[in-house]
């Protein structure tokens, strides 16, 4: 299954290891840690400048979306995903 995580990119459920609220970008820490991913290229720019809302964390990219950490959650909670041939919507019982 795949979660649309803004413009026209999808990304697998699976390979995402975190969504993170673009507030917390705030912190000292966390703004090294994304100077550090876009100096060596792992940040994917799908919201424009100023929209930014989430940062989702895969093993190989960092992708700035303009959907909200409350929107993604509530994507996949829903069971709302792409799979290849299209839009699916499954209930919790089928993640279990």
């Amino acid at each position: 299954m795949f979660l649309h995580v803004g413009g026209e990119v999808m990304v697998a459920k699976k390979d995402i290891i975190a969504v993170i609220s673009a507030d917390t970008k705030r912190s000292v820490i966390t703004r090294e840690f994304f100077d550090v991913a876009r100096d060596e290229g792992f940040l994917v720019h799908i919201a424009h400048k100023g929209k930014e809302k989430s940062y989702v964390l895969t093993g190989r990219e960092i992708y700035i979306s303009p959907i909200s950490c409350t929107t993604l959650k509530k994507r996949c909670a829903a069971g709302i995903a792409m799979s290849e041939e299209g839009i699916e919507k499954r209930s919790h019982e089928n993640y279990e």
